[in-house]
């Protein structure tokens, strides 16, 4: 084959290869796989099958009832292949005559998809009423290597199955052998038969069958410029055939040459020249043809309207509804609701644990001690300042107010989810539905309960972003942070002696400036000011004022970041509980389909179709 047919040959594959991993995705967005189209039927039964290998040439003898085309074939394929009848719509099946090398069934099934292929055995054959569409083969030592010769059904049968037969050939054919009489050439079948040949850029061989050589010369070009008129048919050779029954029997029929505009036949020539149609048919130009018919089918596949341009349109279309409905979604399932802030004191611990563990040994010993104790003695404190109606747990409030951000938020989501489905969008409403129907809603209701009451205030990722802000922290202020773990080290050891002075004394006064702030700390200051001790201690024993102003600042910013940043957590772990326990797979769904009018199944086939398009122009 010629370079330029292999290009245009392997563009098609990478047309066809794209289509096969685009298609199973388009349906999922409700778009069926194009199998019933017109143009995937030509991609499918013409050029798929052609870009396979170095396929031959095909050449088929189509035509109307009752025209003779069997017997032309015969004389073609000098053999009686196919069965000659005088009945109308003799042939059923098509008959193909391939040379020695293409004379495998592997080999030929390929160029005849929609075809059942069986081995010929009898002329009679393709006569048999079956509603299977069969194709006959056999081999055949006349034809050249790369011609293969076809007998076909009548394109103007009764039979509507034969009319599909019809069209796979017409489909399949790289060479149209237009059998024509003066009966038929203006049939409304026959004419629109070949009129889509036409549109397809069909190269057509014209044979004018059973005529007379001395009265009919001057009507066959009426003949053919009314054919050629009515379907678009553009010739590249025409012949005619007398009508001879005896010949047609002795396959001795003879083909006279009249050139493609039916016009050049030696009228006065007493014994025009015969030509062998089957030897013209051998030297028509191979690469030429083959490209010609890639055109005239890609042609029909590009249509921007009807074609794989129009698939494309209505993938793109569909994921754009896909895509405002995953918009819609997002908006109605996102928590926007103020999250409540976590306890201060849960956090003070939380920052006290990470203290706690870079201490000593002994060091932590002691704190842990003596904070278990400065809690039992600062409870009473603490309801004399907070009020004697609050709640000695801090952390059930904040879990109480979570219930209720989670309670409206889930009504919230499930109001706006009927509202969509009510709304029309034909992508949500069988989908939406199906999530608030019936007792859907306190199903899931239940089901985000349970999954929030299994998700911990403070789980083991807040924990590990609370190390890495105090590290930061310890990373900007060195100096402060040394000094503070020298007054951390040293007031391990005045613990004791403090204790004794609170003993014997029976007053709450601290043993210096440290332990004074911490006790003020503990009975419940701001929670700015409660960040400032314990971002630095973890047990309330604040020694900022020692250690300077910029590392308290510094502590309290961060103290206030890291409340923001768990709420937001906690709100982003909602929505996650909402869409796995409400939505399921569906917003992967409508991410998916969103994505395929964009994505790379969809880039393929454009980039195919768009180089196929440059090769038409």
């Amino acid at each position: 084959m010629s370079a330029d047919f292999t290009t245009w040959a392997a563009a098609v594959r990478r047309l066809d290869e794209g289509l096969a991993a685009l298609a199973p995705a388009a349906a999922t967005i409700g778009i069926p796989a194009p199998t019933d189209r017109p143009w995937f039927d030509l991609l499918e039964h013409k050029l798929r099958p052609q870009t396979r290998a170095a396929a031959p040439l095909v050449a088929a003898v189509v035509g109307g009832t009752n025209i003779g085309k069997s017997a032309l074939f015969n004389q073609m394929a000098r053999t009686n292949a196919s069965a000659v009848s005088p009945l109308a719509a003799g042939t059923k099946h098509p008959v193909c005559l391939a040379p020695a090398a293409w004379a495998d069934a592997v080999k030929l099934a390929p160029l005849f998809e929609g075809f059942e292929l069986q081995p010929w055995s009898a002329a009679a054959d393709a006569l048999s009423d079956d509603h299977r569409h069969l194709l006959f083969w056999r081999s055949s030592t006349e034809l050249p290597d790369r011609l293969l010769l076809l007998d076909t059904p009548d394109v103007d049968s009764d039979a509507r199955v034969n009319w599909r037969r019809a069209e796979i050939v017409r489909q399949t054919a790289d060479v149209l052998i237009a059998v024509l009489t003066q009966q038929k050439y203006n049939d409304a079948a026959v004419k629109q038969f070949f009129r889509q040949a036409a549109e397809a850029d069909k190269a057509v061989i014209i044979v004018f069958n059973q005529v007379d050589l001395a009265l009919d010369r001057e009507v066959w070009p009426q003949w053919s410029a009314v054919f050629r008129d009515e379907t678009g048919v553009r010739p590249i050779a025409s012949y005619v055939v007398p009508y001879d029954r005896q010949a047609a029997q002795t396959r001795d029929l003879k083909f006279y040459s009249i050139g493609p505009e039916a016009t050049s036949f030696d009228a006065g020539s007493s014994a025009p020249k015969p030509v062998d149609l089957g030897l013209e048919l051998a030297e028509l130009r191979y690469d030429d043809l083959k490209t010609r018919t890639l055109r005239g089918a890609l042609a029909s596949v590009l249509d921007p309207s009807t074609g794989v341009e129009r698939y494309l349109a209505e993938i793109r279309i569909a994921a754009d509804r896909f895509s405002a409905a995953r918009r819609a979604l997002a908006e109605a399932h996102r928590v926007t609701t103020a999250w409540p802030g976590l306890p201060a004191g849960v956090l003070v611990e939380e920052i006290g644990a990470w203290w706690d563990a870079r201490r000593s040994g002994w060091s932590r010993t002691i704190h842990g001690f003596y904070r278990s104790v400065g809690r039992g003695l600062t409870a009473p404190i603490k309801r004399l300042w907070n009020g004697p109606q609050a709640s000695d747990d801090p952390l059930a409030q904040y879990r109480a107010q979570e219930r209720t951000v989670i309670t409206a938020g889930i009504e919230r989501l499930l109001d706006e989810l009927e509202r969509l489905a009510a709304v029309g969008n034909d992508v949500l409403e069988p989908r939406l539905k199906a999530l608030v129907g019936g007792a859907a809603r306190q199903t899931h209701l239940r089901r985000i309960q349970e999954a929030y009451e299994a998700l911990p205030p403070v789980d083991d990722e807040f924990r590990a972003h609370i190390g890495h802000e105090l590290e930061r922290l310890e990373r900007e202020y060195p100096r402060a942070i040394g000094t503070m773990r020298s007054l951390d080290a040293a007031a391990a050891f005045a613990r004791p002696a403090i204790t004794v002075t609170l003993a014997t004394t029976g007053i709450l006064l601290p043993a210096g400036d440290i332990f004074g702030q911490a006790l003020a700390n503990i009975a419940g200051h701001t929670a700015g000011e409660l960040a400032t001790a314990a971002v630095v201690t973890g047990g309330g024993e604040a020694a900022v004022g020692v250690a300077g102003s910029g590392l308290k600042h510094g502590a309290a910013r961060l103290f206030s970041r890291l409340q923001s940043d768990h709420a937001a957590r906690r709100a982003a772990r909602l929505t996650e509980i909402f869409e796995r326990e409400l939505l399921g797979n569906l917003l992967v769904e409508l991410d998916r389909g969103a994505q395929l009018g964009t994505g790379a199944e969809t880039a393929r086939v454009q980039a195919a179709v768009d180089e196929l398009r440059k090769l038409l122009v």
